[in-house]
C-alpha cells in the first residue's frame, strides 16, 4: 500500500509541476535548441535560456537576456524577413527562483560579480526588492527596467 501511496504522490507532484511551468508560459526548450545570436546550445545553460515568440508562432532561444536583447535590438540580422514588432513574447528567468517572466517587466542588474554563458550578463528578477539584494550580494552597478536597456548597454557588455 506504501509503494501505490508513493507512486500517486509523484505522479501527482510530477504532474503538477509540468501543468505550473506550461500555465507560466514557459516554452520548453528542445535540446538541439541554438541561440539565435551565438549559436550555443541553450539547453546547457538551463537558468539562464531566455526566449521569443513571434507573431506566427515561431520562437527563438538565447543563452541569457545579453542576446535575447541583441537580437531584440538587431531582429532583422539574426531572423531575416522579421521585425522587432513581431517579437510577442519576451521571456526570460528570474534568477533566484528561475520562473520565467515576462522579459519586459522585470528588473535588470548590471555589473555584478555573477557572469552567465557569454561572461557579464542582465540578471533578472520579478522584483524589486530582490533585484536590490542581489545588488548588495554581488557587487552590482545599476538595476534597470526593459525600457533602459540599449543596443549601446548590450555591447558595453563583455
Amino acid at each position: 500500500m506504501n509503494r501505490l501511496y508513493t507512486l500517486f504522490i509523484t505522479v501527482c507532484v510530477l504532474w503538477t509541476t509540468t501543468v505550473s511551468a506550461v500555465d507560466k508560459g514557459a516554452p520548453p526548450v528542445p535540446a538541439t535548441a541554438k541561440c539565435a545570436v551565438c549559436g550555443m546550445f541553450v539547453a546547457k545553460y538551463p537558468e539562464w535560456v531566455s526566449s521569443t515568440r513571434f507573431k506566427d508562432g515561431s520562437l527563438s532561444y538565447y543563452d541569457g537576456p545579453k542576446d535575447m536583447f541583441s537580437h531584440y535590438f538587431d531582429t532583422a540580422r539574426y531572423t531575416p524577413g522579421k521585425r522587432q514588432a513581431d517579437m510577442v513574447t519576451l521571456t526570460v528567468k528570474d534568477y533566484y527562483t528561475l520562473a520565467p517572466l515576462d522579459a519586459r517587466t522585470a528588473f535588470y542588474v548590471t555589473g555584478s560579480d555573477i557572469s552567465g554563458p557569454m561572461g557579464q550578463e542582465l540578471v533578472p528578477f520579478r522584483g524589486e526588492k530582490d533585484a536590490r539584494a542581489f545588488k548588495a550580494d554581488h557587487k552590482g552597478k545599476r538595476i534597470v527596467r526593459f525600457n533602459e536597456i540599449t543596443l549601446q548597454s548590450i555591447t558595453a557588455l563583455k
